[in-house]
């Protein structure tokens, strides 16, 4: 099957971490795939071998240069699926159904504004909630696809590799680590990590707990000022311009998810991959794959002494307790979040449409 993935953003996130790790399951699924991006997007590096590539500038959402562009693209490839991820994407790809074969398929990842996606065939979502809202709003039933998002096997980072990660934060051996991963952006509610932060004991069974921030955004020096406020300045550590998040998680104890309003909750996910225990704010992606005291914790939304009681639980439960909660996040990353299958699960949806 041929299938063209258009994504017009420049930087790396979640969702260009979810678009790698699908292409390259489809490329070893056998399928026949082509990726098109903006030139200067992180994307044009880790694509897999065997994946074609054509760079489209899409200068904005109205650029008529990128929508002629893609559309003769999509002619030239033959796609039978030309799937679109993000807004901007979304709105330059424009299928004709009554003189091209091909189903555009509009991946959404959030509860966005849904005028910029009416247009499409199709609609994948990785959550129950957002099919719903999709469902909600006017998008037809039987088009609708819920398909989870991809985690991949964690990454090997040698102990030496650790050591200098640590190193390179001024975090010590005997420190408990939590890490806090995400743009600094008040929805991610970084400021209420901080806040948790200063409302613990400064030790956990003679261990110092420290936080590192991993991510970037306008927010940024409003947070720092925040933590020195706080009296929490020295142990907080901040990762500015990281583009692979991962490693820091191997240094990590714990994984706190603050936010404010999260429709997926990747993070989460890949937290899991890497062993780590979660505190998360319920929100409706977390809320959907965690279960509290079952695969992890979750509290109030918004609200530091929920927060901080919710580490407070977790660094206090028992490692066999903590371990029960891993194996059954694992269970669920396996058989809902492995690569292959999800890429199983998008050409069964695209076969659908098809036929």
């Amino acid at each position: 099957m041929r299938s063209m993935h258009v994504i017009g953003s420049r930087e790396e996130g979640g969702v260009e971490r979810i678009y790698r790790r699908l292409m390259r399951a489809l490329v070893a699924n056998g399928e026949e795939v082509l990726c098109v991006l903006r030139p200067s997007s992180a994307l044009m590096n880790g694509l897999p071998e065997g994946v074609q590539v054509q760079a489209v500038r899409m200068r904005s959402i109205y650029d008529p240069f990128a929508r002629a562009r893609i559309t003769s693209l999509a002619r030239a490839f033959d796609a039978q699926i030309v799937q679109t991820y993000m807004g901007r994407a979304t709105r330059l790809t424009r299928i004709e159904t009554k003189s091209s074969k091909a189903v555009h398929v509009a991946r959404v990842g959030d509860f966005h504004d849904l005028k910029g996606y009416r247009h499409a065939s199709a609609w994948i979502a990785s959550t129950d909630a957002i099919c719903q809202y999709l469902i909600a709003g006017g998008m037809p039933q039987d088009r609708v696809f819920r398909v989870r998002n991809p985690v991949d096997e964690p990454a090997t980072v040698s102990a030496v590799e650790q050591q200098a990660l640590r190193a390179e934060l001024g975090l010590h051996a005997s420190h408990l680590v939590l890490i806090c991963v995400g743009r600094l952006h008040r929805d991610r509610g970084v400021d209420v990590a901080l806040d948790a932060l200063a409302r613990l004991p400064r030790e956990h069974d003679g261990r110092e707990l420290h936080l590192v921030v991993v991510g970037d955004g306008g927010q940024r020096a409003t947070l720092q000022q925040q933590a020195e406020q706080l009296g929490v300045g020295e142990r907080v550590h901040w990762v500015i311009g990281a583009g692979n998040p991962h490693p820091y998680a191997t240094i990590a104890d714990l994984l706190v998810y603050p936010s404010r309003q999260a429709a997926v909750g990747t993070a989460v996910l890949e937290a899991w991959s890497y062993g780590l225990t979660v505190v998360a704010t319920s929100t409706a992606g977390p809320s959907e794959v965690l279960r509290d005291g079952e695969s992890g914790f979750l509290v109030a939304v918004d609200d530091a002494d929920a927060l901080a009681q919710g580490i407070h639980r977790a660094l206090q439960s028992e490692p066999a307790v903590r371990q029960t909660m891993l194996a059954a996040a694992r269970l669920k990353l396996a058989s809902e979040h492995s690569a292959d299958a999800v890429a199983v699960a998008h050409v069964q949806v695209y076969c659908s449409l098809l036929a």
